[in-house]
């Protein structure tokens, strides 16, 4: 969706999967990566952890690409009045993450 390069990295018993977000020649990105959780997701907790929200050129674009993934629309897009538009999803294990496309004349 986001166009970042993942890498499964194995530790044994840990599968991590590494998460390139800039490109490895240019400043900024941010790198992380993702592990199987530990534990069960409780129903209806809402956020569980931090929420990362990724900065998209075209909302509309990567939300249908959420959406056909298998995501689900947590709370609909809205406008941060003369900022941005911003919403939040449901990946497909429960996880809560936002998108925000920065528009001056979002309202």
């Amino acid at each position: 969706m986001f166009g970042w390069e993942t890498k499964i990295w194995d530790g044994g018993e840990q599968k991590y999967w590494m998460l390139m977000t800039g490109k490895p020649d240019e400043p900024g990105g941010i790198n992380g990566g993702l592990f199987k959780r530990p534990v069960p997701l409780t129903a209806g907790c809402g956020a569980n952890a931090f929420v990362c929200t990724m900065v998209v050129e075209d909302y509309d674009a990567i939300a249908a690409k959420i959406l056909a993934a298998g995501g689900k629309e947590a709370m609909p897009k809205f406008a941060l009045v003369g900022m941005a538009w911003q919403g939040y999803f449901l990946d497909t294990e429960g996880n809560t993450f936002g998108i925000h496309q920065p528009d001056k004349n979002a309202k």
